[in-house]
């Protein structure tokens, strides 16, 4: 019996020993050592940790607009997707996330990102009749135009005064409300009226209408829709004088 307890023994001794050679308390295993936050380089961390409560899980069905869309890919480009992610938007809920702007990522970081969303999102490839329409705005906008053609290409599902429509085959809200004025910058619905947002049945400016939009087209809708807003953004019903 004494033979058999000093064997046991033994035995425990050495399970203890053996483990004690394959990890020390407090330090980790061999190639499990954490990486700091400027040390992750793949596109899923990256994503995940900064861009995804915005723009959604793979790039869908986010509050922001949809970055796993080609022709949102295809219309921003490279330059302009890394230029946003690195300084932001100012005025919007869009942060800068470059160390250089106050940021956490680092140039190479930012670089897996659009390079990544560009990778995996473009395909396919950018619809091939996309209309010749500037990221940014050049013309001058006019309400009234904006109007007509809102009327002509976007009432099916937004209704004719903007109001939205819930006879839609996906019910939408009201685009001249104050406070979703107030949340979008006159870039986000350019943006949102070219590229459309596929994952949520909206078309983009080449199959909204009978004929594609024009950059002039596009321009007068934005025009006509932030005539809507209020002087107060943020603030829908600002006290009177």
């Amino acid at each position: 019996m004494r033979l058999l307890l000093q064997f046991s023994v033994l035995l425990l001794l050495c399970a203890l020993g053996l483990a004690g050679c394959r990890a020390v308390p407090g330090k980790p295993a061999p190639g499990s050592e954490a990486k700091r936050p400027d040390q992750v380089l793949d596109f899923p961390t990256l994503y995940r940790e900064n861009c995804s409560a915005c723009h959604g899980d793979q790039g869908r069905m986010g509050a922001a607009i949809s970055l796993a869309n080609p022709a949102y890919l295809s219309f921003a480009g490279t330059a302009t997707l890394q230029r946003i992610t690195a300084d932001g938007v100012p005025g919007t809920m869009m942060p800068p996330f470059s160390k250089k702007s106050g940021g956490m990522l680092t140039d190479q970081q930012i670089q897996v990102l659009t390079q990544g969303m560009i990778g995996l999102w473009s395909q396919p490839s950018p619809i091939a009749g996309l209309s010749a329409i500037g990221y940014s705005e050049t013309l001058k906008g006019d309400p009234t135009h904006g109007a007509h053609t809102f009327a002509s290409t976007c009432s099916r599902c937004h209704g004719a005064d903007g109001t939205g429509s819930s006879a839609a085959k996906i019910p939408t809200g009201s685009l001249i409300d104050p406070s979703y004025l107030a949340l979008i910058s006159d870039q986000g619905l350019r943006s949102m009226i070219v590229a459309g947002q596929p994952d949520q049945g909206m078309p983009g400016s080449d199959h909204a209408g009978a004929h594609p939009m024009t950059d002039q087209d596009v321009t007068d809708i934005v025009a006509w829709l932030v005539a809507h807003r209020t002087q107060a953004p943020g603030q829908p019903y600002p006290r009177q004088p």
